[in-house]
């Protein structure tokens, strides 16, 4: 891996465990679905992006921090699932951007951040 791989994130990185990958409409679909039983947050992430990098990794130490939470993540990286992306931002009428959160429950965005605003206390505010 190069200097300049490492530094602007062309290198693939290892996601935590706690996140589920969108890979295709299949994965999209049964998330949707899954969200019915228990709230969904879909994670929005240009892999090509510092801002959205730095903004991932931030997220990761807060949901690796706390105490468990009452929802299930979901990770998309945009770059190679656009026209997921585009799916999302149909299907829940949300506009895209990135790097960006989805809060689903039965279906339904309810609530979506994006950039500096994105954090786990603000999803857990749209929990109850």
């Amino acid at each position: 891996m190069s200097f300049f791989d490492n530094f602007f994130g062309s290198a693939p990185t290892e996601i935590p465990d706690f996140w589920h990958k969108i890979e295709s409409e299949e994965d999209l679909e049964q998330a949707l679905e899954h969200s019915i039983e228990k709230p969904i947050v879909i994670f929005k992430h240009s892999t090509r992006c510092m801002i959205s990098k730095s903004v991932l990794r931030n997220f990761e130490k807060e949901v690796k921090s706390s105490n468990g939470t009452s929802v299930d993540f979901y990770y998309l990286d945009l770059l190679n699932y656009r026209s997921i992306s585009n799916e999302i931002a149909k299907h829940l009428n949300v506009t895209h951007q990135s790097p960006q959160i989805i809060l689903i429950k039965d279906k339904k965005a309810v609530f979506n951040t994006s950039h500096d605003s994105i954090s786990l206390e603000k999803i857990t505010k749209y929990l109850n």
